[in-house]
Protein backbone atom coordinates (compact mmCIF):
# COMPACT_ATOMS: atom_id res chain seq x y z
CA UNK A 1 0.00 0.00 0.00
CA UNK A 2 1.30 3.46 -0.90
CA UNK A 3 2.03 5.65 2.12
CA UNK A 4 -0.27 8.68 2.41
CA UNK A 5 1.21 12.01 1.33
CA UNK A 6 2.49 14.60 3.74
CA UNK A 7 -0.73 16.62 3.84
CA UNK A 8 -2.71 13.57 4.95
CA UNK A 9 -0.06 12.45 7.45
CA UNK A 10 0.24 15.92 8.98
CA UNK A 11 -3.52 16.36 9.31
CA UNK A 12 -3.80 13.01 11.08
CA UNK A 13 -0.88 13.79 13.41
CA UNK A 14 -2.29 17.21 14.33
CA UNK A 15 -5.75 15.78 14.96
CA UNK A 16 -4.27 13.09 17.22
CA UNK A 17 -1.41 14.96 18.94
CA UNK A 18 -2.13 18.65 18.55
CA UNK A 19 -0.84 21.51 16.36
CA UNK A 20 2.46 22.37 18.04
CA UNK A 21 5.69 22.23 16.00
CA UNK A 22 8.65 21.98 18.36
CA UNK A 23 12.10 23.15 17.31
CA UNK A 24 15.57 21.73 17.74
CA UNK A 25 17.74 24.86 17.69
CA UNK A 26 21.15 24.03 19.21
CA UNK A 27 22.37 27.62 19.40
CA UNK A 28 25.78 27.93 21.08
CA UNK A 29 24.22 29.92 23.93
CA UNK A 30 21.78 27.09 24.60
CA UNK A 31 24.57 24.52 24.50
CA UNK A 32 26.42 26.52 27.14
CA UNK A 33 23.25 27.00 29.19
CA UNK A 34 22.79 23.22 29.16
CA UNK A 35 26.44 22.81 30.24
CA UNK A 36 27.30 21.12 26.94
CA UNK A 37 30.43 21.72 24.85
CA UNK A 38 30.03 23.94 21.79
CA UNK A 39 31.09 21.14 19.50
CA UNK A 40 29.66 18.30 17.44
CA UNK A 41 29.61 16.17 20.61
CA UNK A 42 27.58 18.81 22.43
CA UNK A 43 25.29 19.06 19.42
CA UNK A 44 24.68 15.31 19.51
CA UNK A 45 23.91 15.28 23.23
CA UNK A 46 21.59 18.29 22.85
CA UNK A 47 19.73 16.58 20.02
CA UNK A 48 19.41 13.31 21.92
CA UNK A 49 17.72 15.15 24.80
CA UNK A 50 15.33 16.83 22.38
CA UNK A 51 14.40 13.56 20.69
CA UNK A 52 13.59 11.96 24.04
CA UNK A 53 11.59 14.99 25.17
CA UNK A 54 9.65 15.36 21.92
CA UNK A 55 8.60 11.74 21.39
CA UNK A 56 4.84 11.63 20.90
CA UNK A 57 4.43 15.17 19.57
CA UNK A 58 3.13 15.64 16.03
CA UNK A 59 6.01 17.35 14.25
CA UNK A 60 9.51 18.61 15.07
CA UNK A 61 11.59 21.17 13.17
CA UNK A 62 15.39 20.87 13.34
CA UNK A 63 17.03 24.17 12.34
CA UNK A 64 19.54 22.99 9.75
CA UNK A 65 21.88 25.98 10.10
CA UNK A 66 22.89 25.04 13.64
CA UNK A 67 23.96 21.59 12.42
CA UNK A 68 25.58 22.83 9.22
CA UNK A 69 27.85 25.08 11.30
CA UNK A 70 29.81 21.97 12.38
CA UNK A 71 30.42 20.72 8.85
CA UNK A 72 30.24 17.02 8.05
CA UNK A 73 30.10 16.11 11.75
CA UNK A 74 27.07 18.35 12.18
CA UNK A 75 25.30 16.86 9.19
CA UNK A 76 25.96 13.38 10.62
CA UNK A 77 24.26 14.47 13.86
CA UNK A 78 21.34 15.86 11.86
CA UNK A 79 20.92 12.60 9.94
CA UNK A 80 20.92 10.62 13.19
CA UNK A 81 18.51 13.05 14.82
CA UNK A 82 16.04 12.89 11.95
CA UNK A 83 16.18 9.09 11.95
CA UNK A 84 15.60 8.97 15.70
CA UNK A 85 12.63 11.33 15.47
CA UNK A 86 11.05 9.12 12.82
CA UNK A 87 11.62 6.04 14.99
CA UNK A 88 9.75 7.94 17.75
CA UNK A 89 6.81 8.43 15.39
CA UNK A 90 7.39 12.16 14.87
CA UNK A 91 7.12 13.96 11.54
CA UNK A 92 10.31 15.85 10.65
CA UNK A 93 10.32 19.32 9.10
CA UNK A 94 13.83 20.28 7.99
CA UNK A 95 14.15 24.05 8.36
CA UNK A 96 16.64 24.47 5.52
CA UNK A 97 15.05 27.44 3.63
CA UNK A 98 16.54 26.31 0.33
CA UNK A 99 15.91 28.27 -2.86
CA UNK A 100 17.72 28.46 -6.20
CA UNK A 101 17.15 27.86 -9.90
CA UNK A 102 17.47 25.06 -12.41
CA UNK A 103 19.83 22.18 -11.74
CA UNK A 104 20.90 23.69 -8.40
CA UNK A 105 17.32 23.70 -7.16
CA UNK A 106 16.96 20.15 -8.40
CA UNK A 107 20.02 19.15 -6.38
CA UNK A 108 18.60 20.78 -3.25
CA UNK A 109 15.38 18.88 -3.93
CA UNK A 110 17.26 15.59 -4.10
CA UNK A 111 18.95 16.35 -0.77
CA UNK A 112 15.86 17.34 1.22
CA UNK A 113 12.91 15.73 -0.59
CA UNK A 114 14.53 12.76 -2.31
CA UNK A 115 15.40 9.41 -0.75
CA UNK A 116 18.78 10.16 0.83
CA UNK A 117 19.74 10.46 4.51
CA UNK A 118 18.74 14.15 4.77
CA UNK A 119 15.31 13.71 3.20
CA UNK A 120 12.63 14.91 5.63
CA UNK A 121 8.86 14.62 5.77
CA UNK A 122 8.84 18.29 4.76
CA UNK A 123 11.29 21.13 4.14
CA UNK A 124 11.12 24.92 4.21
CA UNK A 125 11.92 26.78 0.98
CA UNK A 126 12.43 30.37 -0.16
CA UNK A 127 10.43 31.50 -3.23
CA UNK A 128 12.17 34.84 -3.64
CA UNK A 129 13.83 33.85 -6.90
CA UNK A 130 10.26 33.44 -8.15
CA UNK A 131 7.76 30.82 -7.03
CA UNK A 132 8.30 28.91 -10.27
CA UNK A 133 11.96 28.36 -9.36
CA UNK A 134 10.75 25.91 -6.70
CA UNK A 135 9.14 23.58 -9.24
CA UNK A 136 11.87 20.90 -9.06
CA UNK A 137 11.41 20.74 -5.29
CA UNK A 138 7.61 20.75 -5.50
CA UNK A 139 7.64 17.98 -8.09
CA UNK A 140 10.05 15.71 -6.23
CA UNK A 141 8.32 16.32 -2.90
CA UNK A 142 4.99 15.34 -4.45
CA UNK A 143 6.51 12.23 -6.04
CA UNK A 144 7.91 11.11 -2.67
CA UNK A 145 4.92 12.07 -0.52
CA UNK A 146 6.79 14.92 1.17
CA UNK A 147 5.75 18.47 2.00
CA UNK A 148 7.13 21.95 1.34
CA UNK A 149 6.61 25.05 3.48
CA UNK A 150 7.22 28.17 1.40
CA UNK A 151 8.29 31.42 3.05
CA UNK A 152 5.51 33.97 2.52
CA UNK A 153 5.46 36.65 5.24
CA UNK A 154 8.32 36.54 7.71
CA UNK A 155 8.54 38.53 10.92
CA UNK A 156 12.01 40.02 10.40
CA UNK A 157 11.77 43.79 9.74
CA UNK A 158 13.86 43.54 6.56
CA UNK A 159 11.33 41.22 4.95
CA UNK A 160 8.55 43.78 4.69
CA UNK A 161 10.21 45.84 1.94
CA UNK A 162 10.00 42.84 -0.38
CA UNK A 163 7.06 40.86 0.94
CA UNK A 164 4.65 43.80 1.22
CA UNK A 165 5.60 45.25 -2.17
CA UNK A 166 2.69 45.31 -4.61
CA UNK A 167 2.84 42.92 -7.56
CA UNK A 168 -0.14 43.73 -9.75
CA UNK A 169 -3.03 44.02 -7.33
CA UNK A 170 -1.51 41.84 -4.59
CA UNK A 171 1.40 41.97 -2.23
CA UNK A 172 4.29 39.68 -3.06
CA UNK A 173 3.51 37.68 0.09
CA UNK A 174 -0.09 37.21 -1.04
CA UNK A 175 1.09 36.04 -4.45
CA UNK A 176 3.23 33.39 -2.74
CA UNK A 177 0.22 32.19 -0.72
CA UNK A 178 -1.95 32.15 -3.84
CA UNK A 179 0.66 30.19 -5.82
CA UNK A 180 0.90 27.64 -3.00
CA UNK A 181 -2.89 27.39 -2.97
CA UNK A 182 -2.89 26.68 -6.71
CA UNK A 183 -0.43 23.80 -6.21
CA UNK A 184 -2.66 22.36 -3.48
CA UNK A 185 -5.74 22.58 -5.67
CA UNK A 186 -3.92 20.54 -8.31
CA UNK A 187 -2.43 18.14 -5.77
CA UNK A 188 -4.93 15.29 -5.83
CA UNK A 189 -5.05 12.67 -4.46
CA UNK A 190 -3.21 14.29 -1.55
CA UNK A 191 -3.93 18.01 -1.42
CA UNK A 192 -2.51 20.14 1.37
CA UNK A 193 1.14 19.12 1.14
CA UNK A 194 2.30 22.65 0.31
CA UNK A 195 2.19 25.09 3.20
CA UNK A 196 3.44 28.59 3.83
CA UNK A 197 5.37 30.32 6.60
CA UNK A 198 3.79 33.36 8.24
CA UNK A 199 5.31 35.06 11.30
CA UNK A 200 3.30 35.14 14.52
CA UNK A 201 4.18 38.74 15.34
CA UNK A 202 3.13 40.41 12.08
CA UNK A 203 0.54 43.18 12.04
CA UNK A 204 -0.19 42.61 8.33
CA UNK A 205 -0.95 39.03 7.34
CA UNK A 206 -1.80 37.56 3.91
CA UNK A 207 -5.23 36.05 3.32
CA UNK A 208 -4.81 32.34 4.07
CA UNK A 209 -8.43 31.30 3.60
CA UNK A 210 -7.95 29.56 0.25
CA UNK A 211 -4.60 27.92 0.93
CA UNK A 212 -5.95 24.45 1.73
CA UNK A 213 -2.61 23.64 3.32
CA UNK A 214 -0.77 24.11 6.61
CA UNK A 215 0.58 27.42 7.88
CA UNK A 216 3.80 27.26 9.88
CA UNK A 217 3.73 30.13 12.38
CA UNK A 218 7.16 30.78 13.94
CA UNK A 219 7.72 33.39 16.60
CA UNK A 220 5.48 32.08 19.38
CA UNK A 221 6.88 32.43 22.88
CA UNK A 222 10.31 33.99 23.29
CA UNK A 223 9.94 36.07 20.11
CA UNK A 224 6.74 37.70 21.31
CA UNK A 225 3.88 35.81 19.67
CA UNK A 226 1.23 34.69 22.12
CA UNK A 227 -0.64 31.36 21.79
CA UNK A 228 -4.00 32.90 22.65
CA UNK A 229 -3.89 35.43 19.79
CA UNK A 230 -3.37 33.05 16.86
CA UNK A 231 -6.92 31.87 16.28
CA UNK A 232 -8.16 32.75 12.81
CA UNK A 233 -4.83 34.26 11.73
CA UNK A 234 -5.27 35.44 8.15
CA UNK A 235 -8.61 33.68 7.92
CA UNK A 236 -7.03 30.28 8.59
CA UNK A 237 -9.37 27.42 9.39
CA UNK A 238 -9.25 25.11 12.44
CA UNK A 239 -6.40 22.63 12.13
CA UNK A 240 -4.53 24.74 9.57
CA UNK A 241 -2.16 26.68 11.84
CA UNK A 242 1.03 25.04 13.05
CA UNK A 243 2.68 27.29 15.67
CA UNK A 244 6.43 26.73 15.82
CA UNK A 245 8.18 27.09 19.18
CA UNK A 246 11.85 26.59 20.04
CA UNK A 247 13.45 28.75 22.74
CA UNK A 248 10.32 28.98 24.89
CA UNK A 249 10.59 25.21 25.38
CA UNK A 250 14.34 24.62 25.09
CA UNK A 251 15.27 27.05 27.85
CA UNK A 252 13.63 24.58 30.26
CA UNK A 253 16.45 22.09 29.53
CA UNK A 254 18.59 20.13 29.84
CA UNK A 255 16.30 17.92 31.91
CA UNK A 256 14.24 15.79 29.53
CA UNK A 257 11.14 15.86 31.71
CA UNK A 258 11.33 19.65 32.07
CA UNK A 259 11.63 20.18 28.31
CA UNK A 260 8.72 17.83 27.70
CA UNK A 261 6.61 19.55 30.35
CA UNK A 262 7.26 22.95 28.75
CA UNK A 263 6.14 21.56 25.40
CA UNK A 264 3.02 20.01 26.89
CA UNK A 265 2.11 23.30 28.58
CA UNK A 266 2.24 25.12 25.26
CA UNK A 267 0.36 22.32 23.57
CA UNK A 268 -2.45 22.75 26.09
CA UNK A 269 -2.57 26.48 25.36
CA UNK A 270 -2.77 25.80 21.61
CA UNK A 271 -5.35 23.00 21.73
CA UNK A 272 -8.09 25.39 20.56
CA UNK A 273 -6.40 25.64 17.14
CA UNK A 274 -6.73 21.93 16.29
Amino acid sequence: MTEPGFGTRLAAAVADRGPLCLGIDPHPELLRAWDLPVSADGLARFSEICVRAYAGFAIVKPQVAFFEAYGSAGFAVLENTMAALREAGVLVLADAKRGDIGSTMAAYAQAWAGTGPLAADAVTASPYLGFGSLQPLLDLAAANGRGVFVLAATSNPEGASVQRAIAGERTVAQSVVDDAAAVNRAGLPDPGSVGVVVGATLDVVPDLGDLSGPVLVPGVGAQGGRPETLGGLGGARPGQLLPAVSREVLRAGPDVAAVRAAGEKLLDELAYLA
